[in-house]
Order: structure tokens, then sequence, then C-alpha cells
């Protein structure tokens, strides 16, 4: 091909072609795009050698990287990225532009291109104590949670110490973030901590925003809630709290706290809906609060409560369950309904269910299948206790929470002798399936014996 015949198919006129080609011009990504598809090469194909034309060898020109930075995340060229920012970031006043672009990455769903972006800006503030690089943490944190939960507390690990430089309404869906991701990991010391953070300072704000001349549409633009959610929701938290440590007289005082919102003036449609939640989740939180201290009479009333509301279901399950194990409660035709219900929540893979997160979803359906576990193999219902037993081991070991699998350990080998040989043989290739993943991460290993 000459030039014409080149710029001709590539929708370039000569003029343009010549000047490329001659080195008097810098390409744009778009024009390199439409030469590397005439030559016919994959896409991509010469981005290593564009950022050694583009930033190495001349002064980088922002409105020519920005668009390369677009390019190379639709075609998930990672390593590009990579390169391209650690060159960009010897110079400082790039650090604020890519910071923007992370943020049109992380807001359309390019969360691999965005990790890059953050993590290599906040390693050029690591210094600088700015509100950016614990924005830019945050992000983090929100983009490393997932299934593992190992993986998850050392993102919230090493998150909190930024929360206290964030900007003190987003250190609000900071803290509820940091909050749902210890109660998953059922590190209720930490969540009581956050949680009492969270509710004095959801109180401050409510006190600034209820002050003359304070717009409230500020506030609504920065947060992802109402205002008074999060006080109400730091109430929810530290009853679960309450819960978890078998004082459920207090966790009673705090659920009839975020029953009554008559406080809250607006009647706006996402209000009033947000009100309605947190008064079923009251509702539902004073019958488990009830069913923990021994009234059986709240059984039947509960059940009835959880079949209308498909977010409290596995939650409501596990409460009846709990409550059965504990004081030996007959609740075999309230399983026996629910039972079709919960076959999706023993999938390894959880989904968001309302405001309850993958992670708090997987923990629940986790600790589910134990105390539906125990409560079969204790009453002789021997063939479905083993098949929770199993389903929850396999999710144990998927989330990666150990004391979880341990349960599931000993409490399958309280029953082994009960074990038909087909579920002994299915116990055997999930432990096998564990002991290979631990001499893969060179953790201890579980026996089954």
């Amino acid at each position: 091909m000459n030039l014409s015949q080149l710029g001709r198919r590539a929708g370039l006129n000569a003029g343009t072609v010549s000047s490329l080609v001659k080195g008097s011009r810098v390409l744009a990504v778009d024009q390199l795009d439409r030469i590397t598809r005439v030559l016919g090469m994959p896409e991509g194909y010469y981005y290593e050698h564009y950022i050694q034309e583009c930033i190495v060898e001349t002064v980088p020109n922002w409105r020519r990287i920005r668009p390369f930075l677009f390019r190379c995340a639709e075609l998930d060229c990672l390593n590009c990225i990579r390169q391209s920012v650690q060159l960009l970031l010897d110079n400082l006043t790039y650090s604020p532009l890519l910071f923007e672009v992370a943020e049109e990455f992380f807001n359309t769903g390019k969360s691999k291109a965005a990790a890059i972006l953050y993590e290599s800006v906040a390693a050029s503030e690591r210094r600088q104590h700015s509100e950016r690089l614990a924005f830019c943490q945050y992000r983090l944190f929100m983009l490393r949670l997932g299934d593992n939960q190992e993986n998850n507390l050392q993102a919230a690990i090493q998150f909190e110490p930024f929360v206290d430089r964030l900007d003190e309404l987003d250190q609000l869906d900071a803290l509820r973030e940091l909050g749902n991701t210890y109660k998953s990991l059922q590190r209720w010391d930490k969540v009581d901590v956050i949680a009492a953070e969270l509710g004095t300072k959801a109180k401050i704000q409510l006190r600034l925003a209820s002050q003359p001349g304070v717009k409230r549409e500020g506030y609504d633009k920065k947060l992802k809630r109402p205002l008074f959610v999060y006080l109400a929701f730091s109430n929810l938290l530290r009853g679960g709290v309450c819960d978890a440590r078998g004082a459920y007289e207090e966790a009673l005082e705090y659920a009839y706290k975020y029953a009554d919102l008559s406080w809250v003036s607006a009647r706006d449609e996402e209000t009033l809906r947000w009100v309605k939640l947190f008064e079923g989740w009251a509702k539902a939180n004073i019958f488990v609060c009830k069913l923990m201290i021994g009234d059986d009479n709240v059984i039947a009333e509960y059940a009835e409560f959880i079949d209308q509301d498909e977010e409290e279901m596995l939650i409501g399950i596990l409460n009846i369950t709990k409550a059965a194990n504990r004081f030996n409660y007959n609740i075999d035709v309230i399983l026996e309904k629910f039972k079709p219900r919960l076959i999706p929540y023993l999938s390894l893979q959880s989904e968001s269910v309302g405001m309850y997160t993958p992670q708090i979803i997987d923990e629940e359906s986790t600790e589910c299948c134990y105390q539906l576990a125990y409560y079969y193999l204790w009453n002789r219902g021997h063939l479905a206790g083993f098949r929770y037993l199993l389903a929850g081991l396999e999710k144990s070991d998927f989330i990666n929470n150990e004391i979880r699998l341990l349960s599931f350990v000993r409490l399958f080998e309280h029953f082994r002798e009960y074990a038909s040989f087909d579920i002994q043989q299915q116990y055997q290739n999930l432990m096998k399936k564990e002991f290979g993943l631990n001499e893969e991460k060179g953790s201890r290993v579980v026996s089954s014996r």
C-alpha cells in the first residue's frame, strides 16, 4: 500500500498519514486503532509501542493519554494501563487527573482498571495525608470485597485507619460498609466500635442538617442513604452485637429504638421506604429477641412474618432453628414449608438481597446450614442433616472461613456412624479438596480424623 491507499482504508487523509509516518505528528489512539485494523492486527497490538512513543519519547499530552487509558480499559489491556500510570506519576500533577479517570472507571464497572489507578494514585500520595489518598483506599476496600472472607478481613483492616481522613459525609457510608463487613466476619467487638462511631457521627450530621440555612440537598446528593438511616443503622448493628453476645434484653432495647422513627420529619418516597424497612427489621428482631429469651409463642407469628418477606426469610429460618436447638423446640413443619426456598442460598455464589450484602448472605447461609444440620442430626433426621452439613462444609471452604469449617468437621465426626457410605465418600472428597487448597496456601491442614 502507498500512503494514499493506507489513508483511504483507515479513513485518514494522505497528509495526516504522511505526517504520522515521518514522525512529525504523534498518533492519537483512534488513528492507531484504524491503522491496526487496516494492517490486519488484533486490537491493541501496538499499544506497548504507543506507550514508548507517546509517553517515554515525547512530552506526555493528557489529551492523547486520557483516550488511550479508556481504550485500554475497554480492551482489558491492564498491563498497558499499569505501565502508563507508572510513567505518568513521576509528575504528581497527573495524580488528580488519574483519580478522575479512576472514578469514571469505577462508576462504569471497569473495576480492574479502576483498582490499578486507585493503587497508583494512593502510592503517589502516601506521604500527603490527603483526602484523595483516603478516598482511594475507600474505593480499593470496596473493590477488594468478595467471596473470600480472609481477604475481606485484610481489606477492612487495611482501610480502617483511613476512615477519619475522609470527608465527614463520606465517613458515614464508609463506616456503614465497614460495619457490614465486620458483621459478615462475626468480628463483634469491631462491629460494636464501628457502630458506636457511626451513631455519634450520624447524630452530629443530623444536628447540623437541622440548623437554619443548611441545604438538605447537599446531604442527599453526597450520601447513598437518607441521613437518618445512618443513625438507625447504627442501632441495628449494635442490636446485632448484643444478639451475638446473648444479651437479648439489651438487643430488644436497640430494636425499639430503630422501630420508632416518628422523629423523622421528611415524607418523601425514599424516606418512607427506609422507615418502612426499619419498622420491618425491628419487628423481625423483636421476634428474635423474644425467641432467644425462650418465648415459643412467637414462633408461628415469626414464621408467618418471614413468609411474607423474602429478604428476611434466610435469617428468619436461621433464628428459628437456632432457638429450636437452644430450647429443644420441634420446628419440622416450618422447615418443611420453607425447604424449597432455602435451596438457592446453598449455592456457592451468593448475591445481595435487599440491604444484605453478598458477604453477609454467605455468612448467614453457612451458619444456617450448620444450625439446620445440628437440628436434624440431633433429632434423627440424618439424611437431611448430612445434606445441610455437606453444603455448609463446601460453602465454608469456598468463602475461606476455617472456623466455621471446623465446626462442620466436629459435627460430622460426632455423627459419623450414622453417615451412609455415599455420604462418607462425599465428605472425604470435600476434605481432600480442602487439604489440597491448604497445601497450596501453605496453611494448616484440617484433618478428617
